[in-house]
């Protein structure tokens, strides 16, 4: 049984258009008494569109063990409190696992509000066979490395997607050539903001900069490999 009356909510937030906050994730972090986020800054222009200030800790990629468990112990004696991550859903591409881990071991409440997300976004859009796919999240950034990761999916069907910053965009696409061959390819650009963009093609072709922008964010979904006809 949980040791107290306190749980954490995992809140989806928009992941460019503000539009897209559901009313139950709107109303969820009206009613926490903290958020828990990974940048200040960019949550308080969530808190600045909701009317609403909370005061918040950060989580994040160098956040220690000891900070986590600070976190769980504020749920445990009985707050509700909010994860966020500074767009999207929490956990992907997000240090929020290991919170919410230690506070399912702990016996705490957990529950969740879901919705936008880049990565099912991207597949979405790209138009590409999605009943089965691989998450990547941020590839290594040096080609070897990132070789390395593509490899075990050179024969698979499996629709690949990955995070990747403009101007890392190329060193990828080429890296997806060696690796997976001749695939159809989509590069989706600043998704649910106003200057979207979905670039499809197939490796090794890579877009000029004034075709696709090195600006914004980037989600890029590889087509699994197709049967020979």
């Amino acid at each position: 049984m949980p040791d107290s009356c306190g749980r954490l909510v995992v809140v989806a937030t928009p992941i460019g258009n503000l539009g897209d906050l559901s009313p139950r994730a709107a109303e969820e972090l009206s009613a926490a008494e903290t958020w828990i986020v990974e940048d200040t800054r960019v949550s308080g222009k969530l808190q600045a569109h909701l009317g609403v200030k909370r005061p918040m800790k950060v989580l994040n990629d160098h956040s220690t063990r000891d900070r986590i468990d600070e976190l769980v112990a504020v749920v445990a004696a009985g707050s509700s409190i909010a994860l966020i991550t500074d767009a999207g859903t929490p956990v992907v591409s997000d240090p929020g696992s290991e919170l919410i881990d230690a506070a399912l071991n702990r016996g705490l409440s957990v529950c969740g509000v879901p919705g936008p997300s880049a990565a099912t976004l991207a597949l979405s859009l790209s138009g590409f066979y999605a009943q089965r796919f691989a998450f990547l999240g941020y590839l290594p950034r040096k080609p070897g490395p990132m070789r390395s990761t593509l490899l075990p999916f050179s024969d698979s069907t499996l629709t690949l997607v990955a995070f990747e910053s403009p101007h890392r965009i190329g060193k990828l696409l080429a890296a997806c050539f060696e690796a997976l061959g001749d695939r159809r390819y989509a590069i989706c650009r600043e998704l649910t903001k106003r200057h979207e963009q979905v670039w499809r093609s197939t490796l090794p072709a890579v877009p000029d900069e004034d075709v696709v922008p090195r600006k914004g964010e980037f989600t890029v979904v590889v087509e699994g490999k197709r049967a020979s006809s």
